[in-house]
């Protein structure tokens, strides 16, 4: 982005893509499939009698993108909790310091000279075939790019995000050479190995000598949730994890404090900080096993303009044993589709009607408000072969049809979260007992699930139908943010029909139905289908 016209901005774009289109990528071995060039990068507009004029400098932003041939070996900066590992600095910036344009020089307000630069992209590229070389081999652990905030950024991150301390090996400088040291964004990355492959790994570098020359053990973990930096062994600096996290947060807080509900603001602000909480687990979870047989019954996977995840609810059940079949709510209306010939009816999550009617009210004001739409839904959920599943936006729809659902009499109809916000999260939820035959010998699991909403918060506990709750991590029920996302008394957040056949749910059970679809699973889960998997398992086996 540029502007045109405006001084040497022309040449200066020129120059840019020359750089970029020319050198850069052809030594790479990328190639660019598409740009955007935005020429609006300066405004005039008169005061007065004077023309005023605004210009935005050169600004480049790139989104790459790659195929991924086995996404169970990404990598992130989570930290591993062992003693015994090191974490190692790819210096790709072969030994420069330069500060410009840091995050450091816009905390001074002070020009500190030249900023970092790709000078060797055969270098760049070589990393990156190392890498892939180790990760493929089994060596790494974690890994993060030293990019804002330089090095002891990325430490402190992956500090945090391991919520593990680290010992941080400095070198012996001047304190202007020490600030470079942790504060230049020079290219590099940090990776965390075992402490017994540190050799190894060094003897694979044997071939790319001058990668190998910049690959330094920079820091190891420590049992004192702190991050120590020491300089030969001797502590020089020492700061609590707890008080980073506070400060790393404190913006954000600030902001939800203003936007949000303040009291969820100020909830997770104290969790987020907390290094002392469990985190995300798995317990009493163990596979449905799958059904065996070729008949595939058929599953109406419902939807409504703005629904969104019919596709995954269709994998799911496809994988479960099903024939998915897309029916939309023009071919019930229109009279293309009676439901006559489907065991299951599954409404999916998204945001029907754009949601400005609130909780799937106007999409159920579709079929209540339809004498032919009421009479296919009555006659399919009065039939006691049939089974009723409805999740998120398809939850609320359903909430608001439970005079016709048999056993649905206590059902909750749902209004906006208690934060006042969409929230997209992983959350902590435990399968209570219940007669529900999507829940059978799933009761007492408790598992990360995915939830995204905006109004999922339940009028009541739902009583005897509640089949799903959301805990905290000590398993208990709860009404606490961000472990409770919406503020559903009791936490409830899943609740079945007195016969079992229907079940509505906040949570997005097809959205993990596969291990490799969650961002955090505990790495004892050894499936390729994780513990939700059983929801649509349980629906086949009840169909037979």
């Amino acid at each position: 982005m540029c502007a045109a016209g405006f001084e040497a901005q022309d040449y200066a774009l020129y120059e840019t893509v020359r750089a970029v289109g020319m050198e850069f990528c052809p030594a790479l071995g990328i190639n660019i499939p598409v740009g955007k060039d935005s020429m609006s990068m300066q405004t005039n507009w008169r005061q007065g009698d004077d023309t005023q004029q605004c210009v935005s400098p050169l600004s480049l932003i790139v989104s790459a993108f790659a195929p991924v041939i086995d996404v169970n070996q990404s990598l992130t900066p989570q930290i591993e909790p062992t003693q015994d590992t090191v974490l190692l600095l790819f210096d790709l910036g072969k030994g420069h310091q330069r500060l410009g344009g840091s995050i450091l020089e816009q905390t001074l307000n002070t020009p500190l000279g030249e900023g970092p630069d790709c000078d060797d992209p055969s270098l760049l590229k070589t990393f990156f075939t190392v890498v892939q070389m180790l990760n493929d081999a089994g060596y790494l652990l974690a890994y993060h790019d030293r990019s804002d905030g330089g090095l002891i950024a990325a430490l402190i991150e992956m500090a945090l995000a391991g919520r593990v301390g680290l010992d941080i090996e400095i070198p012996s400088a001047s304190t202007n050479e020490l600030f470079d040291f942790l504060f230049c964004e020079e290219l590099g990355a940090i990776v965390q190995i075992r402490a017994q492959d540190l050799d190894v790994i060094r003897d694979s570098l044997d071939n790319y000598e001058e990668l190998r020359l910049h690959v330094t053990p920079i820091a190891t973990c420590n049992a004192e949730k702190s991050i120590r930096l020491l300089r030969q062994n001797a502590v020089v600096s020492e700061l609590l994890l707890s008080d980073l996290a506070q400060s790393f947060l404190t913006v954000t807080h600030q902001m939800q404090r203003l936007r949000d509900n303040p009291e969820c603001a100020s909830e997770e602000f104290r969790h987020a900080s907390n290094m002392e909480t469990r985190g995300l687990f798995l317990e009493h979870a163990t596979p449905i096993a799958p059904y065996i047989g070729s008949q595939r019954p058929s599953v109406a996977v419902l939807r409504e303009q703005g629904v969104n995840g019919h596709v995954e609810m269709a994998a799911a059940f496809d994988y479960a044993g099903f024939e998915a079949i897309d029916v939309h709510m023009t071919d019930i209306l229109s009279g293309h589709q009676d439901l006559q010939q489907c065991s299951g009816l599954v409404a999916c999550g998204g945001f029907s009607y754009g949601d400005v009617l609130g909780a799937g009210r106007g999409w159920a004001a579709s079929i209540k408000n339809n004498s032919r739409a009421q009479t296919v839904f009555r006659d399919f959920f009065a039939r006691n072969t049939t089974f009723t599943l409805g999740v998120c936006n398809g939850c609320q729809m359903l909430a608001q049809l439970a005079d016709m659902i048999p056993g649905a009499d206590d059902w909750p109809v749902f209004e906006r979260n208690t934060s006042e916000q969409f929230e997209a999260r992983l959350a902590m939820v435990e399968v209570l007992s219940s007669n529900s035959i999507f829940f059978t010998d799933m009761q007492g699991q408790r598992s990360p699930i995915v939830v995204a909403h905006g109004e999922g918060r339940a009028t009541t506990a739902g009583g005897r139908s509640c089949a799903l709750r959301y805990i905290d991590d000590e398993s208990c029920a709860t009404e606490r943010f961000p472990f409770n996302p919406n503020g559903s008394p009791q936490g409830a957040t899943g609740f079945s029909s007195a016969d079992g056949r229907a079940l509505i749910m906040m949570p997005h059970p097809e959205r993990v139905f596969l291990t490799q679809q969650f961002s955090w699973l505990d790495p004892a889960w050894r499936t390729p289908e994780s513990p939700w998997m059983g929801i649509f398992r349980n629906a086949r086996h009840f169909v037979d």
